[in-house]
């Protein structure tokens, strides 16, 4: 039996990527598929369509997080005031007299002073949204 001389042996190559999280990335995406290209068969190449396929791939990857940032940002820069005209005409549960009682009306409208937020019931009270228990339809 013939062996191979050292020589003629590539080096082996050991790396291990840790990562803090389960999920893999855009960059360890790229990395592995930049290895796969550098690793490949000079004799049996990576067949360009699937090269193009993970590209694509790749490209889905990276837009998807992309929106995922915006839709983020979008969610947690969002004025309260959307959800308070949200409440218009629906039936609320509040506390009242610092939590003793609880009362319900239906919400009018909506008011901005001095940068804070007030309902305003039908018969005209004004409370905060923060001592709402519950919104829902209205019954009439």
């Amino acid at each position: 039996m013939t062996s191979i001389s050292s020589e003629y042996k590539l080096p082996e190559k050991t790396s291990t990527v840790s990562t803090s999280n389960s999920s893999l990335g855009k960059d360890e995406f790229l990395k592995i598929l930049m290895t796969q290209v550098q690793n490949q068969d000079p004799l049996n190449p990576v067949d360009d369509k699937e090269f193009i396929s993970q590209m694509a791939t790749f490209s889905s990857l990276e837009q998807m997080m992309n929106l995922n940032t915006t839709m983020t940002q979008f969610v947690q820069n969002q004025d309260p005031f959307t959800t308070y005209l949200d409440w218009m005409g629906k039936e609320v549960s509040w506390t009242a007299d610092g939590g003793a009682t609880e009362k319900t009306g239906t919400v009018s409208s909506v008011k901005q002073s001095k940068g804070k937020y007030y309902l305003v019931l039908n018969d005209g009270t004004e409370i905060s949204p923060s001592n709402v228990l519950s919104v829902a339809q209205s019954s009439k």
